[in-house]
Order: C-alpha cells, then structure tokens, then sequence
C-alpha cells in the first residue's frame, strides 16, 4: 500500500528541498530562472521555501501590493512539478515600515529602540505590526489558495532570530503585566509565588510590575522564570495570529515554524502544540574527522528531540546546508559522502524531508558565501551539486520509509522550563551550569548502543516508556512527581541524578529536605551539593570498578523504611574519598512495580556507558543491532510489520559491521546479510521485518 508523507499528503515520497530566493534574480529570470528549474529537477527536489523574506518586493511601499512576480514564480513551480512552502514574510518588515511606524521596532533589553535593520527586528504587540501581518497573510492566502503549486505554509522564518529574542516596550510590558493577572489572579499571590519580601520587593501595584532588565530587578527568580513564559507565550499568540487567515482560507494546508537547535528564549515543547508539524534548521560544527562521530551524536539528540515535540510524528529538516556554513567560526567545506551521510542521519531519526539553505547562492550581502545547491558558478558542475543530486537519487528509492516511526521505549527529560530556572539559580556552578551538557551525556551510551530515545518535558506523557532519564531536574513542575509516582508504580524504572526536586514551578525551595516530593520515591534524602573546582575529583568504586565523579556531587542519606515507601534504598556504589567518603553515590529503591535510581555525582564518560549499559541488559531494552563498532550510528524506523535500518559511518575510513540476516538493500536493491562494509562517511539503508 501506498504511504503518502504527512507533510504534504498527495505526496508519496521523502520531500528534497532547498529555500529558494528567486526575487533576487528578477533582472536575469528569462536566463536564471529557467536553468533554476532544470537544475532542480534533476537533483530530485519536489518541494522549493519561498518568499521567506520577499516582504519589500510584495509591498514596495505601504499598501501598494505587487504580486506579480510571485505569480510567476508559483506558475513555474507548478509546471515543474515543484510544490511551494510558502512564507509569510514576517522575519524581516520593510524598510518605509520602520521609517513611517518606529513603534513597529524592538526594544532591547536596555531599554533603548532598534533602528531598522536585520531581521526579527519587530515588536509582538505592535498593533500596527499585527495588523500589517494580518493582512498581507490574508492577501497570501486567498490570491494562492487554489493554486496547484502551494503545497503547504512557511511561517516567518526563524522565530526570535538571535539574542535575547523579547521586547521591552510600552507594549509589552503591558502584555507582560496582563499575562502575570491572568496567571495569578491577585497581586498577594503573586507576591508569594516571587517571594517578594526579600530584599523589600514586595508589589502594592500591578503597574510596579516591569521585566527583569538591567538597570532594574533581575533577583526575583519567579520574575525571570515569568518573562521566559510570557516570551513564549507571545510568540505561540503571534503564530496564532500568522496563521489564523491561513487555516481559514486553505485549512487542508498545513503550517509549519523552522526552529533552531537549543533556542533557548522560546519553550519548543509549547510551541510545537500549536504547529501541524515540526521542523528544524540543522547546522552542526562538522570536522570531517573522528570527532564527527561526536559532533553526529548530538545532531542525533537535536533531531530525536524535534521528532520527539510531537510524540514521534515524522518532522521536517527545514535548513542544512550541503557543505560550507559562512557564518560558523570556521567555514570548513564537507568531505566527499558526507552530504548524503548528514541527510541521511535526519531521515533515520525520523524527518519525511531533506532541505537546504540555499537553492542558489546570493550574490550579495552577508550569505553569499554560504553553502547552496547551485554555486556562483551557476550550471551544476560542481563537487556539491553533483552529491546532491546523489542525495536526491538516495532519497527516491525510500518511498517505503514515508510516515514511519521510531519505536523509543527510553525517554530523557529536556525541559526549558527547568533549565531557564536552573541557570538562573545563583548556587554550584554559577558560570555554566552544564544542563544541556549532562543531559546529552545520558543520551550518548543510547546512541552507541543502538536503543532509540525519545526527548520529553514535564508536560509530557510517560506512557509506553520502560526507562525514564531525568538529569538534574531541579524543578519540579506541578504535577510531574504525580506522573513519576504513577510511572514508577506501574512498573517503569526511573533514574535521576544529583540536584532534582529543589524547587517548585515558581522556583521557591520545597520544604523538608530534597528532592520534595520524591524523597519517598527514591528512598533518599539529599542534604548537601557539593560543586567540585575543575582540578578535583572524587572516587566512585561500582560493580569492582572505579570511576571519576567531578562537576557535581551530591550528599545523600538513605531514609528509613518508614519514610521510604516501607523500605530502604539499596546503596550499590559509595564515594571514595574526600570528607564524604562513604556516603552513597549511587542507590536503588523499589518503588511500587518499578524502581527508583539516584547517581549523585557527574561522572566520566566510561561511567554511563557501563552503567547504562548493564541497566538496558537489565531492562532488556532492544537494540537495533547487537554489536556496533565505534564510529558508527545505527537506527531504525518501522510501520510496525517493516523495519527500515540506517547505518552510518562517521568516521574517515571504513568500518565492518555485522547485520545478522539482514534483509533488503533499499539503495541497490541487493538482498544483503552477514558482515558488510561501510566505506568512510558511508551509509548502508536496508529493510527487515520488526519484531
């Protein structure tokens, strides 16, 4: 049966795009438009972003409209057989708007206005903005809603740009100030929620009531934790706003926001609720040598987490680039391979798409040297397009691989909200409090081992998981020790580390010890943090081996049965040295049907792999292959009968792997099993049956 890819639902096969500026060529189109076509034909690309950010050519001046060139360009796209992502040109206003309505543009953190230029350079709640966006959106959709080209919505380009990504105007803080009376309902809970009698900060007046900025308050913690959420909030009310004529005119269309890496201003898990489907903009630091294998395992978190925001529906990578990446601290250009091998890895993990920036290099201005489809040469006769148009091959023959999943039974928590107030929490390592680091290396023994993951939040749900991660879950919002309790009970094995359960959602301490309300499910006690100087280390002796714990190291006491789930924690590892020596280090509680895990320290790489190693063995956890040599990747989606396996060598020479049966050979169509090579930067797709 055929499988129609859930991006574009006529559409049987991976998307292969690229984002594609053809306004800059409309001097030259009779020549450069035409060879645009022809190029990208025979690379395989079906799907082409466009009018990104083309608002100064659809409205030269204000309200004077041209949409004559972008007819064109949709009439084109259609006789190619080319569909349109189709932006709202948001990212970046016009300049007559910034000159004729200043209030349009943003004010930054000092408190001082933007003048025009760069993009994202627009205030929320403008209400001239938010009209002006109304309406061209409106114009958008109703002049291409039939149109046989469009084949789904691009909203803005890149929510929040770059920097702090929030505006500190009379609006806005009049939105902020409305969010927090939503929120709380009266000015004594909120005082409370703040702890606002420290320091005599209490408010009498919502008007009091500003952002944290410099030359202000920026000591209240629920304050700064409130900014993060209402950054958040204003963006997910601005694509509502975006997309509000789009789903009204053409609602068998969907939208989407390209989001990038780790942002950190903006929540994605919140986000992502409000859009039809996920996609990213992918632009690892690749070294094109063994440390790509390293550089591979966090792009694998980065594309876990964004198929992972809806509960693993298929995503989309929005933005790669096919070698150099300008604006990098060093613009290196990729290897031969490893094009289709960083494609490659995005479709293992779950993307339905391959797309680029760019299409065609610009010219000018400050992306001209980055990497493209077609180069400043211009007819396809370089290295890089030859191996996209290997790449566009590739993806043709995985027509079968549309729509599948990845069967994660391992969940690790990523949660903004937590890692907003963790940081800002002014104790342990105040000048980088590793979060994002510590998490990922929980994550990498998964990837070595071949046993996908799934990234969640506190909002998520833990259904279907057998192991939960939650490292350095300092907050605990409300509700989520109650989701813990039950999962635990069920059966589920959880396993969290030093510094979890210390504040509650407003970042006030739980009282009575932490981890708050967890104590009893981990049969612990933690009384003290201990934040170890970078030549310091303590001994941690597991199952006859010894390990460096460093970083972080937490002292616990194991509670008596009575306080502990009616029995005590087992202690299977203890420090080794320092005044805390023999104090536990790493305990085990039954709690319920399940178990309850605490590692009290950070502890080196070798560590997680044993550990982690022997608790998959334990949890009987699948992997996809049972043995897999270093450097290489190894994942799998499946539609429940067939299991697609990807693997893939990062490494810069070759690699044997051995796959058992085997099965088919998606790319040659070779029956393969046994031990197989992979060459340098080498990819191997086959299908199998999923048990």
């Amino acid at each position: 049966m055929k499988k129609y890819n859930p991006v574009i639902g006529n559409m049987p096969h991976i998307l292969h795009g690229a984002d594609y500026n053809p306004e800059q060529w409309i001097k030259w189109k009779d020549e450069i438009w035409p060879q645009d076509m022809r190029l990208a034909k025979k690379a395989g690309i079906n799907i082409l972003s466009i009018g990104i950010f083309s608002w100064s050519m659809l409205e030269p001046e204000e309200d004077v409209f041209d949409f004559s060139w972008l007819d064109e360009v949709m009439d084109m796209l259609a006789e190619n057989g080319i569909k349109a992502d189709l932006a709202t040109p948001s990212g970046a206003k016009p300049a007559w708007m910034g000159k004729n309505h200043p209030e349009t543009l943003r004010v930054e953190r000092n408190g001082v206005r933007n003048e025009f230029g760069g993009r994202h350079n627009a205030c929320l709640s403008s209400p001239y903005f938010r009209r002006k966006v109304t309406q061209i959106n409106t114009l958008l959709a109703e002049r291409y809603k039939d149109h046989p080209a469009l084949g789904m919505w691009h909203i803005s380009n890149e929510y929040g740009g770059s920097g702090d990504s929030s505006c500190y105007c009379p609006y806005c803080r009049a939105a902020f100030r409305e969010f927090l009376k939503k929120k709380y309902g009266s000015l004594d809970a909120l005082n409370e929620a703040y702890w606002t009698t420290f320091w005599s900060h209490r408010f009498t007046n919502w008007e009091q009531i500003n952002p944290p900025m410099p030359a202000g308050d920026t000591n209240l913690h629920g304050l700064n934790l409130d900014w993060h959420r209402f950054t958040t909030w204003q963006y997910i009310d601005f694509y509502r706003l975006e997309t509000e004529p789009l789903k009204r005119i053409t609602p068998d269309k969907k939208c989407t926001a390209n989001l990038m890496n780790l942002f950190w201003p903006i929540n994605y898990f919140e986000l992502a609720r409000e859009l039809d489907v996920v996609s990213w903009d992918n632009y690892p630091l690749w070294r094109n040598s063994e440390k790509d294998y390293e550089v591979a395992q966090n792009t694998a978190f980065l594309h876990d987490l964004y198929r992972s925001l809806k509960q693993g529906q298929p995503f989309m990578l929005m933005e790669s680039c096919p070698s150099a990446v300008n604006w990098q601290p060093v613009s290196k250009i990729h290897a031969p391979g490893a094009h289709l091998s960083h494609s490659m890895q995005a479709v293992a993990h779950g993307s339905d798409t391959v797309q680029y920036f760019q299409f065609r290099k610009s010219r000018g201005s400050s992306e001209k040297f980055h990497g493209a489809v077609v180069d400043h040469e211009g007819q396809g006769r370089t290295r890089i397009y030859g191996e996209i148009v290997q790449t566009g091959e590739a993806l043709s023959r995985l027509d079968a691989v549309v729509g599948t999943t990845v069967p994660a039974r391992v969940a690790i928590l990523f949660d903004w909200e937590n890692w907003w107030a963790y940081t800002d929490a002014q104790f342990a390592h105040n000048d980088n409090k590793a979060y994002d680091e510590i998490v990922r290396e929980y994550y990498r023994p998964f990837a070595e081992m071949g046993i996908p993951v799934d990234i969640v939040d506190e909002t998520c749900s833990l259904e279907g998981y057998d192991l939960l991660i939650t490292p350095l879950m300092y907050m605990i919002r409300d509700g989520f020790d109650e989701k813990i309790r039950r999962f635990t009970q069920q059966g589920g094995t959880w396993l969290t580390t030093c510094i979890t359960g210390y504040v509650n959602d407003t970042d006030l301490c739980f009282l009575g010890g932490f981890p708050g309300p967890l104590k009893d499910v981990l049969g612990l006690w933690e009384e003290e943090l201990d934040a170890l100087y970078p030549e310091d280390e303590n001994c941690i002796k597991w199952r006859e081996k010894s390990y460096r714990g460093f970083y972080y190291c937490g002292l616990s006491h194991v509670l008596p049965a009575d306080e502990a789930l009616g029995q005590e924690a087992s202690v299977e590892a203890r420090y080794g040295k320092d005044f805390y020596a023999g104090y536990p280090a790493i305990t085990r509680h039954q709690a319920g049907q399940g178990q309850a895990i605490y590692v009290a320290a950070r502890m080196e790489p070798e560590f997680y792999r044993d550990f982690l190693g022997a608790l998959a063995d334990e949890l009987k956890l699948r992997r996809v292959l049972p043995e897999i040599p270093y450097g290489v990747e190894v994942t799998s989606r499946t539609d429940g009968e067939k299991e697609y396996v990807f693997l893939n060598n990062y490494l810069p020479r070759e690699a044997q792997v051995s796959i058992g049966e085997g099965g088919l050979d998606l790319l040659s169509g070779k029956e393969i099993s046994g031990q197989v090579n992979l060459s340098a930067k080498g990819i191997l797709i086959y299908q199998r049956k999923f048990s």
